[in-house]
């Protein structure tokens, strides 16, 4: 059986279907750089492990749910050039 796709399809590779590699690659340094920072500032087992989730898991969710289907690393591109300059985005009618 043949699969024909059209011309304007993009194809995403994801990690099982669920999340971009480029998404991927932003958490796994966001939760090594938790964890390095956990380990030498936090005695406590049990404090490690609820501030690494409390830190970690909602960038992971961002990451999976996604704004409207949307990389998650643009989103944050987005975010830093609206953030740097506002004046592209909105104009003032006179």
């Amino acid at each position: 059986m043949k699969y024909i796709f059209p011309q304007n399809y993009t194809f995403k590779n994801k990690l099982f279907g669920i999340i971009d590699y480029s998404t991927l690659i932003l958490n796994i340094i966001w939760d090594a750089f938790i964890f390095c920072l956990l380990d030498i500032f936090v005695p406590n087992i049990s404090i490690k492990i609820s501030c690494f989730i409390i830190l970690c898991f909602p960038l992971l969710l961002f990451s999976i749910i996604g704004f409207n289907h949307e990389n998650f690393v643009y989103v944050l591109i987005y975010l830093f050039k609206y953030i740097k300059n506002p004046k592209i985005y909105f104009y003032s009618k006179k």
